[in-house]
This record gives structure tokens, C-alpha cells and sequence, in this order.
């Protein structure tokens, strides 16, 4: 069977769930038993989001290949359980860069390079790449952004030339928002009606019509945008606020999306989708027995974004635990020695994020330093990793001014230093210690416990690493290596086996946790919460 081709636009405004509504389109074929995969298209010039601020964008997500990419990924993966890679995330700057590499290569023999078609072709060439490998029934593309910006009219044009070349291969879903007007008590449909014109204005028809709303939308209000928006009755279908984003495949079930994005693909509906484990682990999710409090440290803490995996594995790990995880928010720039004692004292656990540079070093070395000396349960992440060790360095070995060369160049003991294969690195994108690599457990252990195998593998995201020069002092005062990359040596994992529960990683664990597969050690360190 050739591929089919699912395209998802969005109007009206930015961040309505685009990627929620693919991914959850998505997990609803897979269940009916096709082999599915997500991609989504970022109109921005950067060639990836590795090198902006998570102010900007949110958390940067990582792929077992190493590709830094949208954090809808994210959610492809936790939804589906199936693997990214760089084909499943293309932007503008790449897209660019590709065709002014084969101009600068003479492959268009001297013709005028153009948005139309050379930027267009090589789209969807990137579109088609998912489809060209034969693995999948269907691909389902997420198209950033919304309809009307600049930036994104090069993408749309593509899919509309697409769309054209692939006939019945293909549908469109556009999502869309109907405000609530409270003082009128009415629901208004005038933006969506709008957002379907600047698409027919640009060529491009909507099949599916997903309705973003904080209130119920009747029939009359469905049919209304349905003869507006040229598509049919049944095609206008609602997405309404949830308590939860794993509740939308089961609303998405039940407004018939996979049904009818499978009859315009002339698909064969086959059985009925199997959500039995989903269904399962919602229920978990709604009806706990136990609630903690997890101190999440961090300095972009007043975006959630952009922690949003360490967020979602807490929710998958906390299901397993029958437990709801409180995620207590702790900007480390606030912390001080004066406050520490009152934020943190009634907390079950603490987890330091990861991170780039100085700024609130001081505070996540203060909550690691009140975790290890209460026996709170602690998980430090790549530099929240880092930190620990620091902490460890100046407050147990009495090495004062122990620290990391990034922060401190001349340090006299600098236990955490630049990697050896980065010392002549000076582009800062796509250029660190990127995707996943092999460790070693230690027998014994709390990750050997947690992950119940000696042979793991995670992925990466830093440029600095644990110095290994120092490792037998730390050793013989109570801190321990516990994983290592088998090929190159290199500290993954440090432990201090005296403590409830003191892990370190170097990795990015949150990157592989799913709702069918919780991360184990995220489930380990609130099991160690709990007891």
C-alpha cells in the first residue's frame, strides 16, 4: 500500500494543539492497527531549536540520532511509543540551507533560484522523505504556525502543490478556535470562517475542520461552518478543553476524526481501536490514592514549557505509582541560604533541571546541598547532574571553589570539565554530545534497581563532563560512579549509596518516557517519594 498523507494547519491563533490533535489522530490509527509517524514542519529560519532560549520556544527535544527538535516531537513520541529522528522535524532554516548548498554545488545548472519551485520542491521533498522509506500507511505532517503568517506561506503553497500531485492520497485538518463572547453568552464562529479564507485564498481546501472551544458546539453551529467552510457536516468535529492531554484521542474518538480522515483516505476502518491500556492508564491518572510534593529547580521555571518532559514523565511515573505527582515550581534564582529551609521543607523530593550557564547555579547547589543532608530523595538531570557533584566537591571533599569550566574557567579544581572532543568546537548549534549512547550499570546500584538490566541506553545534550581524575576521591568519601559509557569511559551516572535516594544523571531520561512505557527511573524516584 503507498503512503497516504495527513496535513494539519492551524488558524485564529498560535498554541491551540496542533501537535495534541496529530498526535492523538495518530495514536487512534496505530490503534486501528496502521503504522503511523508524526512530523512537524517549524517556519523559523533557525536550523534547529538547539540554539534558542527556552524562553523563546520551550524545551529543545532530543532524538536517539541526535537531532535537536520542536518539543511537539515530544508528544509524538509519549502519544505513539514510536521513535523520532531529523526527518520527523524540518524548518525554514534548513529548508534554506539545503537549497543554497545545492545552488552554491551548481545542481541548478544556472537557473534563477526561487521560493517557487525550488524552496516548494524541496518541502516537499522533505515531506515525501517519511513516505519514500515504505514503513509507513500513513504520515501525518504538522504544519507550524498559523495561516496568514509570512512565514509560513512557503509551506502552506508546498502542500497545496502536494495535495494536487497526491489526489485522494491526502487530507487536510485544519484546527481552528471559536472563541466564547461571555458577554453575550455567545460562541462566535466569524475567526474560523476567516482563517478557511485565507487558506482558499492561497489554494488550499480543509477536509476536517477540528474546533477548538471552552463550551459545547450544537448542531446548528456545526452546520453553519460547514456550508460556510465548504466541508461536510460530519467533518466539523470539536476539541474541547480537557482536564488532561491524554484525554483528547478518546474525545477525538469519539467526534469519528479516525473515521473520517480513514474514509477520505480510502482507508479500510478494520477493527476497532484498541485504547484498552490507554483508557487503563487514564484511569490511574484520575483516581490516585496518594499525592506527593516534587520540588522541580530550575531557572525558567515561569515557563513550564520548558520542562515539558521531565512534567509528562512525572504524570506517566506518578500513574504507575497510583500517586499524583505536585510539581511545587522553584525558580532558582530565588533560593538563598536565608529561604532554602522554608521552600523546601515539606517537600518529598527534589529534582534539579537541566540547563546552560551561571545564572542560578547558587540556588540549585543549595537544594541539592539540603537533599543530600536530609535524606530527601533527589534526581539531578545533565547539569542538575553537574551541580551535584559540584556540591559534593566543596561541601564533602572541601575543595573550596570547586566547580564546572563553563562557569568558571580557572577554577582550581574543576571536577566537572569540557569534553575532550569539544575543545576546537566554536559553532554552538547541532554541535554538543548529541543523542543516544551506551552505559553500563553497576550491579547493585539504584539505577541497575530501577532500570532492572546492566546495558541501557539514553540520550544526551551537553558539552561538559563529570572529570574523571577525581573519581577515586569522590569514591572513597561516598559518591560513586554507577553508569558509564562503555566506550568511552565517560561518568553517566553518580550515586551516593548511603542516601535514600541521591541519583545523578548526565542523560536526558524524561526523553524516553511514554504513556505505555513510564521511565524507570522517574518511576523509581517516586516510589524511593513515597516510602
Amino acid at each position: 500500500m503507498s503512503t497516504k498523507y495527513v496535513f494539519v494547519t492551524g488558524g485564529v491563533a498560535s498554541s491551540l494543539g496542533k501537535g495534541i490533535i496529530a498526535s492523538s489522530l495518530a495514536k487512534l490509527l496505530q490503534a486501528r492497527g496502521y503504522k503511523v509517524t508524526n512530523q512537524k514542519l517549524d517556519p523559523y529560519i533557525n536550523i534547529d531549536p538547539g540554539t534558542l532560549n527556552p524562553y523563546e520556544h520551550g524545551e529543545c527535544y532530543v532524538t536517539d540520532d541526535g537531532a535537536e527538535t520542536d518539543l511537539d516531537l515530544g508528544h509524538y513520541e509519549r502519544f505513539t511509543g514510536c521513535p523520532t529522528s531529523q526527518a520527523n522535524n524540518i524548518t525554514t532554516g534548513r529548508i534554506y540551507q539545503n537549497v543554497i548548498t545545492k545552488e552554491r554545488r551548481g545542481d541548478y545548472l544556472g537557473k534563477t533560484v526561487q521560493i517557487v519551485p525550488h524552496i516548494t520542491d524541496e518541502i516537499k521533498r522533505n515531506i515525501k522523505l517519511l513516505g519514500n522509506k515504505g514503513e509507513y500507511d500513513v504520515v501525518i505532517t504538522e504544519i507550524g504556525g498559523t495561516v496568514g503568517d509570512i512565514e509560513s506561506l512557503p509551506f502552506i503553497e508546498a502542500v497545496r502543490q502536494l495535495r494536487w500531485e497526491l489526489g485522494e492520497k491526502s487530507v487536510l485538518i485544519h484546527l481552528t478556535l471559536v472563541p466564547y463572547l461571555s458577554a453575550t453568552g455567545e460562541l462566535k464562529t466569524k475567526p474560523t470562517q476567516h482563517s478557511v479564507k485565507a487558506l482558499l485564498e492561497i489554494g488550499v481546501q480543509p477536509d476536517v475542520l477540528v474546533l477548538r472551544t471552552e463550551h459545547e458546539l450544537n448542531a446548528d453551529l456545526r452546520r453553519k461552518v460547514a456550508l460556510f467552510c465548504n466541508v461536510a457536516p460530519k467533518a466539523v468535529i470539536q476539541s474541547i478543553d480537557v482536564s488532561t492531554i491524554y484525554e483528547v484521542p478518546i474525545r477525538m474518538r469519539e467526534e469519528k476524526l479516525d473515521e473520517i480522515v480513514l474514509e477520505q483516505l480510502g482507508l479500510p476502518l478494520n477493527s476497532e481501536p484498541d485504547l484498552d491500556s490507554w483508557k487503563k492508564f487514564l484511569y490511574k491518572l484520575k483516581n490516585y490514592s496518594k499525592e506527593i510534593r516534587i520540588g522541580l529547580v530550575g531557572k525558567y521555571v515561569e515557563l513550564h514549557d520548558a520542562y515539558k518532559s521531565i512534567v509528562e514523565a512525572f504524570i506517566h511515573a506518578g500513574a504507575v505509582n497510583d500517586c499524583k505527582v505536585n510539581i511545587v515550581w522553584i525558580h532558582s534564582e530565588e533560593l538563598n541560604e536565608q529561604n532554602v529551609l522554608e521552600r523546601l521543607k515539606n517537600l518529598h523530593g527534589i529534582l534539579v533541571a537541566p540547563g546552560f550557564g551561571h545564572r542560578g547555579i547558587a540556588g540549585k547547589l543549595l537544594a541539592i546541598q539540603y537533599a543530600r543532608e536530609n535524606n530527601i530523595p533527589f534526581l539531578g538531570i545533565c547539569l542538575g547532574m553537574q551541580m551535584a557533584v559540584i556540591e559534593f566537591a566543596r561541601n564533602v571533599l572541601k575543595m573550596e571553589g570547586a566547580d564546572s569550566t563553563e562557569m568558571a574557567a580557572k577554577t582550581h579544581y574543576p571536577v566537572i570539565d569540557l569534553m575532550d572532543s569539544q575543545l576546537n568546537v566554536t559553532d554552538k548549534g547541532g554541535t554538543m554530545r548529541l543523542g543516544a549512547y551506551n552505559c553500563e550499570l553497576l550491579e547493585g546500584s539504584k539505577a541497575y534497581e530501577a532500570y532492572g538490566q546492566k546495558n541501557i541506553q539514553e540520550r544526551h545534550r551537553h558539552r561538559y563532563e563529570f572529570n574523571s581524575k577525581y573519581k577515586e576521591e569522590f569514591e572513597k568519601a561516598g559518591m560513586i560512579t554507577t553508569g558509564i559509557n562503555p566506550e568511552s569511559g565517560l561518568t553517566e551516572i553518580v550515586e551516593i549509596p548511603a542516601h535514600k535516594w541521591f541519583v545523578g544523571v548526565q542523560f536526558h531520561p524524561e526523553y524516553k518516557s511514554t504513556v505505555v512505557k513510564p521511565h524507570p527511573l522517574f518511576v523509581s524516584f517516586i516510589k524511593a517519594c513515597l516510602s
